[in-house]
Formats: structure tokens, sequence, C-alpha cells
């Protein structure tokens, strides 16, 4: 083991003298999502962040304070899950000095809070027709109420993008893989455009994380978190997070969100600190999983589609292959949600729903634990109908936040669930009774690829 303690030696001391992201250059993602953006408690060296629960701070004098005065614009707890999310988003190869991030009280209330930065009266915003439930009502009932006029379009068709933009537009809001239906934006395409038009590009990129794709990487001037999902990852906490590279917008960000009061609370922003230390193995256990079982559903004579990036047959696999894997890395990783439709329609659906015995029906998503919703009814249902159908959100569509338990169980709670449902003869033999077949989904192409 001596041919190591060089290199280890480096290591101890980037770790002690770490002050920020930019120390830690060129070292691997799991290492930055453990390390980076953190330090030890200068007053008593504890490693874990202390929970700052004060609401104010006693100032040395007049004008002069420790960088905090109210937690309602600032708080040190929350500060430190900033700099450690835009340590990781920023990466192992740097610029991470440009790279700041803003923590807020909800993933909504971050979206919002990027609108009334962005955007005022008589401006209009362009808005993946297939998008989380919340912002469709962000848009609809306060931002054009408020005289924002906003187009929603198929932004992974980059000419019906580049159509849309007008004069006008002063931000384009995409999320990829889009909420239920996994239908991909190619977020360079699109950035392409926002620079032409002079607009904003903003990702949502909850449903795959850093860990998988960085969008400003990418020419985003955003990327959205609902650190609620996989970043936290434990159902423990509500929170979001906006991380730019351009210091004029990030204050502009910050004197909204301390006008608004819509920071994080500290103790939720100390368990989401805790989070994103292990979400580099998690994310690639929730891929892997979904992976598994996107392939059994896929097999399945009981289910009519299947919508997950990492199959072989989805319509945008090469995009996935692109768009899913961080540049130092060789493989794709496609994140651990997935929708699909059972044969037998909606009657069929809500018996799946009801009958599946390991998944919780339950909104989340990105949990530990696997959860199962009805988006027409749960996650998407103040979308209008008309936009639903014209984006694919069916009413018998079913959305699988794939956890971290044992993926052939999940595969025999979801066999039995859907036999039942559809109540059919199985074609084929059923994988939780073959142990040849089960072997033969967890070792196909899809799963190597992951």
């Amino acid at each position: 083991m001596t041919f190591l303690r060089p290199t280890l030696l480096t290591l101890a001391c980037l770790f002690a003298a770490h002050t920020g992201a930019s120390d830690l250059p060129s070292l691997g993602d799991a290492t930055v999502a453990v390390r980076g953006g953190r330090e030890a408690d200068p007053s008593s060296g504890a490693i874990l962040t202390p929970i700052v629960q004060s609401t104010t701070y006693v100032q040395e004098g007049v004008g002069r304070h420790k960088g905090y005065t109210y937690s309602r614009a600032s708080n040190p707890t929350v500060a430190a899950l900033e700099r450690a999310l835009a340590a990781f988003e920023a990466g192992r190869d740097g610029g991470a000095r440009s790279h700041e991030a803003i923590a807020f009280s909800s993933g909504m209330s971050a979206i919002s809070t990027l609108a009334l930065a962005t955007l005022r009266a008589g401006d209009e915003v362009i808005v993946s027709e297939v998008v989380y439930g919340g912002t469709v009502r962000l848009v609809q009932r306060v931002l054009e109420p408020l005289g924002v006029a906003a187009r929603f379009v198929d932004t992974a068709d980059l000419a019906a993008v580049g159509s849309a933009v007008s004069g006008r537009t002063r931000l384009i809001f995409i999320e990829t893989p889009a909420n239920p239906t996994l239908r991909l934006t190619d977020i360079g395409g699109v950035a392409k455009i926002a620079r032409q038009a002079g607009a904003l590009l903003a990702v949502d990129n909850t449903f795959l994380t850093p860990a998988i794709t960085r969008p400003i990487d990418h020419g985003a001037d955003v990327a959205v978190y609902s650190t609620t999902k996989h970043i936290e990852g434990h159902n423990a906490t509500i929170g979001g997070a906006l991380v730019v590279n351009n210091p004029e917008l990030a204050e502009r960000l910050r004197l909204i969100r301390k006008t608004l009061g819509a920071i994080q609370s500290p103790f939720e922003a100390w368990l989401t600190l805790r989070g994103l230390k292990t979400l580099p193995l998690r994310i690639r256990e929730h891929s892997k999983n979904a992976s598994v079982i996107a392939r059994f559903l896929e097999q399945h004579p009981g289910v009519e589609r299947v919508n997950y990036p990492g199959l072989a047959g989805f319509p945008q696999a090469q995009l996935a292959w692109r768009q899913h894997r961080l540049p130092s890395s060789d493989r794709a990783l496609h994140g651990g949600i997935l929708s699909f439709e059972v044969k037998g329609g909606v009657e069929a659906g809500v018996r799946v729903l009801e009958g599946v015995r390991i998944p919780s029906l339950a909104e989340n998503l990105g949990a530990v634990e696997s959860l199962i919703t009805h988006p027409v009814t749960m996650t998407h249902g103040d979308v209008p109908r008309e936009q639903r159908e014209r984006a694919g959100i069916t009413d018998g569509l079913i959305r699988l936040s794939v956890g971290l338990e044992d993926p052939l169980d999940l595969i025999d709670d979801l066999d039995r669930a859907i036999d039942a449902a559809v109540r059919g003869d199985r074609a084929a033999v059923s994988i939780s009774t073959s142990p040849a077949a089960a072997a033969a989904v967890l070792s196909g192409p899809e799963v190597a690829h992951v």
C-alpha cells in the first residue's frame, strides 16, 4: 500500500486547505459530492455543518457584521448547502468560482423566483409542453394575469422552438426528461436559439440531477432543481435550488428570494447537505433498477407502452446517450423515473396503482422508496385536458419512481399487479417464476450500458 501514500497525502492536503469548490480540481464526482464546498466548523472542528437555527445575528457595530444579519436573507447552514450544490454542479474540471447556487423553500418557490426575477408585463416565456403541473399552474394562474405571455411548445422540436421565439421572449424554460412522458429536449440546441434571441435558458434538471447531466455545461443559463427529490432523496424535506454562472443574475435572484421570504429552512438545508453526499451512489442504483424494470415492462404482454430513455427502442435514444453522461464518463445513466400504460385503459391502470404492494401511491419522486403516481389525478391535475392529451399524458399513464429496493422484488410485485389488472392469459413465462428469464433481463445490453 506504500505506493498510495503520495496520492493520499495530496488529497489530505487538499481537504485540509479546502475553502471552496475551486480547491478540488480534477477529483471524481463522488469525491466532490462528499467534500466539495464543505469545511469543518471553524469554532469546534465538527465535520458536519452545524444547524444554525438563529433568526437574527448580533452585529459587531453599526454597519459591521459577519456576513449574516437576518435568516430571511441568508443563513450559515443554507449557505453551506449552496456552496456544496455549486461545487457539485461545477464538477471535477473547474468553473466552480463562477457557479453560484441559491436555495429555496421548495422547487416551485425557486421557479417562481426565477420568473419574477427575469420577467415583467409584456414579456414572453416559452415553456416545454410537457412539464410539471405546478409550473403550468404558475404560468397560467399567476404570470399570465400579470401580463406575461406564455407559449407551451414541444421543445423536443427545435424548429418549433425557433418558430415560437419572438422579440418579446425573455425566458425559455424546458424540462428534460419531461414529467411524466420522459420526452427529451436537446439542451445545447435550445441554448443556441436562446442566445440568438437574447433570452435566458432555464433547465429543470430535477429528474437527472448534476450526477447525470449539467445543463450549464450544455449552454443553459440556469439549472433548476426540486432538491426534495433525488438530491435529498429520503422523503424528508421540501426544497429547491437554482444554479447559475452569472453573478448579476445570482444577485437578482437573492434579492427576490429575500423579498418573498422564500429561503430554505436551516434544518431542511442540513438534511439536504447530508443527502447530497450519497447522490452519485444512489442515482447509479436508481438508474440501474429503472433500466431493469423498464425492460421487464417492455416485454410484459399486459403493458401497452413504456417510456424510459435507457431503452434501445426509445425514440430519442441517441440524444439520451449524448446528454445523459458527464464528460468524464464513458457510460450513460438515465435516472430512476419511468412511465408506462397497461392494456385495458384507465380502469386497468387504476387497478395496478391500487394493487402493487411495494411502491407507495404518492406524489413525490426520487426517494429511496419506490413511489407510484397517477399523473392525471395527482401531479398534473392542473394541466388542461387538451394540453395533456396533446403531450401524451393519457388518463391511463402511470409514473413509477424506482427506488433502491431489490429490483426482482419490484418486478415480482408489478408482474402480479399487472396480471390481476388486465385479467388476461399470459403469453410469456412470468419473469417472477423463471430464474433464467430474470437473469436475461438483469444482464441485458441496456443494463451494461447504464
